[in-house]
């Protein structure tokens, strides 16, 4: 989701208004006290943030107000009309709060929290509820000030700069329906982007902000931090009693803190938990750095069910003065030096500058059905965006709006309107887009960008360009093809094809193609893992043994359900040698044939979440396991085909991500065929070691999914497991810019090839099971790494080199 950021740092602010506001810090005589309470007549107004600063606005023209923290006397500050910034120290006090009588000694919070998850089954409503139902008004801005962001993901940076004479502004009324046994199903009945035309898909499924505090983890601009409520809590966390309130629902105010921030990303915050049924209340959560993020979420109190169900929640970005990165959208976010303007006597206060940069999320709940019966389809998209959302009235605006639409509000929409149109942001957005899907658009056609440029052993330097229509030309109809030379074999490659929609709501098109290309002897491709891009394929510049084939082909690809895609095929190839290789069936030595096939493929993301718009589908959040399976059938006689085999594969893609930054990719496959098969249509695993004498001259590149130390041509198989691990451990956190990531690497291969004697060209079976170890070290520079790999077990060779693999290694994700 990073390139969101992109989209979201197009869009600029305009200044406004300066307020008057009450400032200061509280502290200890050592350190500043988080979470001290402000309040004006008895009345709770404020909390001081993590670093003891706090803020509020006098409306009510009060003469003083009260400052209290657990353990310290409380002290009350007289306001005077020429001073609007305070310094206030509180001094320890022996005084205990005599509403909290409980019998563990060591710390009191501890057993409120643990009373307080044994409760989630009663207090969270969707554990509590059967179904529920309710509408929510949400606003998104970015507001007001300069200064550079600099975005460092995993592989990528973006530098871009907000000014001061832009914003961003998004308006969503959304209806929320719950069930236990189908899950969450947001529908957008509006969506208004100042200066688009259409929304930004992918900004309306970012998850700014998790819906509830009592799961494992809370997300906050799609990054996940250990929970304060989480099963282990005492793990992560350090608690204090702060104080109870007042009213007829009083509460414990709990102060959170994380105890290993560097280990696992936690927040700093309190909660307020009912002292009866110790359900939340309010809950806030900060966190300070390079920037400072806060966020909050208050509850109402719902007689019927006995629950507190959320209210309202907000989520803020502002400049920050900390040395360390905090990880937003996925990646990390740090400030630049402030860019300060100019500012007017009347904008600033005591040296505060009122008009602060700022990204903040506000939404509101309202219409709340509990226990409703709903009509929720398992599987279904988790966001559906109405046809009819993107067109609303005002009439339908106000109607929802829980906060006023102000005067500066309809300025900086006016502005905005005009800066996107002036700059043309919606042709960068989809630009953006496209690129990551592999593709650059230019009018009505979409450049291939992985038809551009490639190099490989066999072609050397490979050139064209290729493509296909986008909507522009038609939204029912395609067509596609590209043209590549190579000048190495000194041949011209090409393919041509059409594609008609039959079904929008399933994503049916039934394609017409035909190719003359080269592929690679002993490849599997599943047919559903063409629509993953990678700009750069490293495999493929050690590859040397090819096969020429000319292919008519007919597919029909539908989606079941967002989550089951599949793709069905028949095609006829004519397939020709590139080195000399010959294939005795049935008496018969065969130099070139034809294979006849019949190909389904599915592929299943049962956890993944979807997006649905107008003629849109997008996977928002991808989570695992993935499965993917393939069946090929080969005709004899049909068409002229001259084999026939089955071949069956499937696999299991697992990722497990951690709080700490680590996580771990596993990936097991099996293939299984059986029947009269050449060896251009065998199984391999992946090798990626060149044939060359030593070590040095075999340097290359590193694959994604490749055995490292396996050579080219070396093994084939008809029956092959192969089982991949990668654990990436917590970034070494040298400086900011410098976090290098280590990867602990383990593959194995398991396999067997009958019939070996039909084969002109010898090779090894793995049936006694291929085993390496590696070690990947990347993000050194620009993307670049290295990567170590020793081969060992049954195949180990006399010489030690020969099972050594030292290359390079280079990951560029947007």
């Amino acid at each position: 989701m990073l390139r969101l950021l992109v989209f979201v740092c197009c869009l600029f602010s305009i200044t406004g208004t300066a307020q008057q506001y009450i400032t200061g810090t509280v502290t200890t005589q050592k350190e500043p006290l988080a979470f001290a309470q402000i309040s004006i007549n008895n009345n709770p107004v404020t909390l001081t943030d993590i670093n003891g600063v706090f803020e509020f606005t006098n409306s009510t023209s009060a003469k003083e107000f009260t400052v209290s923290y657990i353990g310290f006397a409380p002290k009350t500050i007289k306001l005077k009309d020429s001073k609007f910034k305070y310094s206030i120290v509180l001094k320890a006090s022996q005084e205990q709060l005599n509403e909290v009588v409980l019998t563990e000694q060591n710390n009191p919070a501890n057993e409120i929290i643990a009373l307080a998850i044994k409760n989630k089954t009663q207090n969270d409503p969707d554990q509590k509820l059967s179904s529920y139902k309710y509408t929510s008004y949400n606003k998104f801005i970015i507001d007001n000030e300069d200064f550079k962001v600099d975005v460092d993901s995993a592989n990528f940076e973006i530098e871009t700069l907000i000014n001061s004479s832009r914003a961003y502004l998004s308006e969503k009324v959304s209806t929320y329906e719950y069930s236990k046994e189908k899950g969450l199903k947001e529908t957008v009945k509006g969506t208004n982007t100042a200066g688009f035309e259409k929304p930004v898909y992918e900004l309306l499924a970012l998850q700014l902000q998790s819906l509830s505090w009592y799961k494992e983890d809370y997300t906050v601009f799609e990054t996940d931090y250990a929970s304060p409520l989480s099963k282990k809590p005492f793990n992560n966390y350090r608690y204090k009693i702060l104080d109870t309130t007042t009213g007829s629902r009083p509460a414990y105010v709990i102060y959170f803190k994380p105890k290993r921030q560097r280990a696992v990303a936690g927040l700093e915050g309190v909660l307020y938990l009912d002292t009866e049924s110790l359900a939340l209340q309010k809950a806030i959560g900060q966190l300070n750095g390079v920037v400072n993020i806060e966020t909050t979420q208050e509850f109402s109190y719902l007689n019927s069910q006995d629950v507190w169900f959320p209210e309202s929640s907000s989520v803020t970005i502002k400049p920050g003065k900390g040395g360390k990165s905090i990880s937003v959208f996925g990646g990390n976010i740090s400030v630049g030096q402030l860019q300060r303007k100019n500012i007017k006597k009347n904008d600033t206060i005591s040296g505060i500058d009122a008009d602060k940069l700022y990204l903040s999320s506000t939404s509101t709940v309202s219409d709340v059905v509990l226990n409703p019966d709903l009509a929720l389809s398992r599987g279904n998209y988790a966001i559906e965006i109405l046809p009819e959302a993107i067109d609303k009235p005002e009439s339908f605006w106000e109607t929802y709006r829980s906060e006023p639409f102000t005067d500066r509000d309809k300025a900086t929409s006016k502005r905005v309107d005009s800066i996107v149109k002036a700059e043309n942001i919606e042709r960068r957005i989809d630009v953006i887009q496209n690129f990551n899907e592999g593709y650059y658009p230019i009018g009505f056609w979409d450049v291939d960008l992985r038809t551009l440029v490639k190099y490989n052993n066999y072609e050397g330097m490979r050139l064209g360009t290729g493509g296909i229509t986008n909507q522009k030309f038609s939204k029912d109809f395609r067509l596609e093809g590209y043209g590549v030379y190579g000048f190495k074999d000194h041949t011209f490659k090409y393919s041509f094809g059409a594609g008609v929609l039959l079904r929008e709501e399933s994503s049916s098109w039934f394609n017409v193609n035909y190719t003359s290309d080269v592929a690679e002897v002993g490849s599997f491709v599943y047919l559903t893992d063409k629509l993953v891009y990678s700009l750069f394929e490293p495999r493929l510049v050690n590859i040397d043994f090819y096969y020429q084939h000319k292919t008519w082909r007919t597919s029909l690809q539908h989606k079941f359900t967002p989550k089951l895609l599949t793709e069905t095929m028949f095609r006829r190839s004519h397939i020709f040698q590139t080195a000399g290789y010959r294939f005795l069936d049935d008496g018969v030595l065969y130099n070139d044939y034809r294979i006849t096939e019949a190909v389904f493929a599915v592929r299943w993301s049962p956890f993944s979440k979807f997006l649905r718009g107008p003629r849109k589908t997008i996977e928002f959040e991808e989570n695992f396991p993935k499965f993917s399976a393939q069946i090929v059938q080969s005709f004899d006689g049909v068409l002229e085909g001259d084999f026939n085999y089955t071949k069956i594969g499937a696999k299991i893609d697992y990722q497990i991500k951690r709080l700490n930054k680590s996580h771990t990719a596993i990936l097991l496959e099996g293939d299984y065929s059986f029947g009269n098969i050449p060896l251009t249509h065998l199984f391999h695993a992946y090798p990626n070691a060149p044939t060359k004498e030593t070590v040095f001259q075999r340097f290359s590149v590193a694959g994604r999914r490749s055995f490292e130390t396996m050579y080219f041509s070396e093994f084939f198989s008809d029956k092959l497991a192969t089982l991949q691990i990668r654990h990436t451990l917590r970034p070494l956190n040298f400086t900011t810019k410098f976090q290098p990531e280590v990867v602990l690497i383990s593959r194995h291969a398991i396999g067997d090839s009958g019939n070996q004697e039909n084969h002109s060209r010898p090779y090894n079976t793995l049936n006694h099971g291929y085993n390496e170890a590696g070690l990947e070290i990347n993000k050194l520079f620009l993307g670049f790494g290295t990567s170590f790999a020793y081969r060992y077990g049954a195949y180990h060779l006399s010489d030690w080199t020969d099972n050594l693999s030292i290359k390079f290694t280079f990951y560029l994700k947007l």
